[in-house]
């Protein structure tokens, strides 16, 4: 395994193509200068002026375009910054835009002030006379009773680049400062660093191996422990702060307001899932660590592959053919988009050096999305790129039915059309193979990849994440020392006995930015939950549940989560679905221990 690539030494074309934003660096500071001034020119014309509904939709109108103008700029500074945090322009760039941000929030922060001013009156007769508001105007009246004074909300405005600075210390630290080198195992030294422990050496068949680079990324991850749990407790205590300022009793529910969901959804997700799920995940643990040989499992061991020989390497160009064949289903024009996803260099995959870990999807209004990943030439990689695209498609299909202000729906939704496409390329892999290695090695790919990436890494992380709050509301700090305990605790009371959670799972919680993101682990087994139960009706349905699942995703924002899914067939008002759900990772696991007795007969 090579050391990772610096990006300008990459191929170009295993790289993202941002001139869709701007048309090159030098375009960039003259831009943001005039999206500043254009800021200000918009304050210095509406401010005060927002009197009847006829002004309403004038200032709204205004502001819609002058948002719009902002996302192009910010994208390419985010997105360079996200390809390799070690470019020192990129990192100047970046911080330049938060800086810039600060000033334009600032000048927009009337906005939203002298609206919830206004009697309601005024408002529903604005949203009657142009509909395209309605949803925006319904969001901000719910927020009435949490408006701060004006100029206390412009002020907050005006620190918004500051907010953001344990999320970005967090990252710098963990993608430009810590160097991880190499270690040692079976006599031979390796090369090791986030992208490389995290895309390679947690899949390693080899246990000596594997074990020896879990040993030394925890290593390197307590050298920063403290800094790391310092940063994050600025951030919760920041978080805890606008809880109280804005009247919520909880940041739980602080959080959960902007989510449109309640604390029963929650609550339910978590609970039930970690009381469970638990049983079935464990018969999974166990069943690895037949296959693999292993005389004790442990935490480093919960990754690997349950046929460690059974491992398809794949080209992009094939994961192509495998996601077109997979969400042909979705119809013509979804399948098209997919295709310009891959013609016009919506992806970005090379491996380099200082590139974000993991995977993720932005999709700026008013143009299409892009995709961050690191291809390893894993089969199961497709499942990770066919993910970022159920965002991708989702988002293209908002943007093209819903304006500026309603295209984004509740975070609590956004994992349902990623994951849903993960479910269709399972269920294309398994109805086009009748071969029982293939069907098990794809079993255990939604099962490891699917389920357990969705419905126990991040839901143990969601798990965690609340006892943490449940500290800062109760008036407590947390350190390095506290976080460590806690993580150990749910990652014990979720595996038992079954899996020994060796020193150094303590440090998972380094490890993930979704801690910088509000309650957003949860929303993933959440999503999860919803498309689990809409791509069973695809397949049972077809074209039916097809054209609803579109509607869905190009309703955007205008409906609340439970909405959303109520259009899809799903009522998460109660617990069915998500029983459902376990009820099916359930059957997945009862299909591999079959399919494996069945492999082991053959091979006697």
């Amino acid at each position: 395994m090579e050391v990772l690539p610096l990006r300008k030494d990459v191929p170009v074309e295993e790289t993202w193509d941002l001139k869709g934003l701007l048309e090159n660096d030098a375009d960039f500071e003259p831009a943001l200068a005039q999206l500043v001034e254009d800021a200000l020119n918009f304050e210095r014309k509406y401010q005060g002026t927002i009197t009847d509904a006829q002004q309403v939709i004038a200032v709204l109108t205004a502001s819609e375009a002058l948002q719009e103008s902002i996302v192009p700029i910010g994208a390419y500074a985010n997105l360079n910054i996200q390809a390799d945090r070690t470019d020192d322009v990129a990192q100047m760039r970046s911080a330049k835009f938060s800086t810039a941000v600060g000033k334009i929030s600032s000048a927009l922060s009337f906005v939203r002030s002298e609206l919830l001013a206004l009697d309601e009156e005024i408002l529903q007769e604005a949203a009657k006379s142009s509909p395209i508001y309605k949803s925006y105007l319904e969001e901000l009246l719910k927020q009435k009773p949490h408006q701060l004074h004006p100029e206390v909300e412009k002020a907050l405005a005006s620190f918004s680049s500051t907010f953001k600075a344990p999320y970005e210390t967090y990252n710098t630290a963990k993608l430009v400062d810590m160097h991880f080198g190499q270690f040692e195992a079976n006599g031979e030294k390796h090369p090791l660093s986030f992208v490389l422990f995290e895309n390679n050496w947690e899949f390693e068949a080899n246990t000596n191996v594997r074990r020896a680079a879990f040993e030394s990324f925890s290593s390197k991850l307590r050298d920063y422990q403290h800094t790391t749990a310092k940063i994050y407790n600025t951030h919760i205590q920041q978080e805890k702060t606008m809880a109280d300022l804005r009247g919520f009793d909880s940041v739980i529910d602080y959080l959960l307001f902007d989510q449109d969901v309640d604390r029963s959804l929650y609550n339910r997700q978590i609970d039930l899932i970690t009381k469970e799920l638990a049983p079935h995940m464990r018969r999974y643990a166990k069943l690895i660590q037949q296959a693999n040989g292993i005389e004790k499992m442990t935490f480093a061991d919960l990754k690997i592959a349950l046929d460690p020989d059974y491992d398809p390497k794949i080209t992009m160009a094939e994961a192509k053919g495998y996601v077109e064949k997979a969400l042909a289903v979705m119809g013509e024009e979804y399948k098209n988009l997919m295709e310009k996803a891959f013609n016009e260099r919506w992806i970005d995959y090379a491996p380099n050096k200082g590139k974000s870990t993991g995977a993720f999807c932005s999709s700026p209004y008013g143009s299409h999305p892009y995709i961050l990943m690191s291809w390893n030439e894993r089969m199961n990689e497709v499942f990770t790129l066919i993910h970022e695209l159920g965002h991708a498609g989702h988002f293209a299909n908002a943007h093209a039915h819903q304006s500026y202000f309603n295209s984004r729906p509740s975070l609590y939704f956004i994992e349902a059309p990623s994951t849903m496409n993960e479910m269709l390329l399972a269920n294309y892999l398994l109805t086009h193979n009748d071969d029982l290695r293939f069907k098990r090695w794809v079993i255990s790919n939604i099962v490891s990849k699917t389920y357990y990436h969705n419905f126990v890494t991040h839901l143990l992380e969601a798990a965690y994440q609340r006892k943490v709050y449940e500290l800062i509301d109760a008036g407590e700090a947390v350190n390095a020392t506290v976080l460590n305990q806690l993580k150990r605790s749910v990652l014990e009371d979720f595996w038992g006995d079954t899996v020994d959670i060796s020193e150094g799972a303590e440090l998972t919680w380094m490890r993930q930015p979704h801690y910088y993101m509000g309650l957003y682990p949860y929303t993933y087994s959440a999503g999860l939950t919803i498309s689990t139960q809409v791509s069973q009706r695809i397949l049972t349905e077809g074209s039916t549940a097809v054209d609803e699942w579109l509607a869905v995703l190009q309703a955007g924002g205008t409906k609340s989560p439970v909405e959303l899914a109520k259009m899809a067939g799903v009522d998460i008002t109660t617990e069915q679905p998500l029983r459902d759900t376990i009820s099916y990772i359930g059957h997945l696991v009862d299909e591999l221990e079959r399919l494996t007795m069945g492999i082991e007969a053959i091979k006697r």
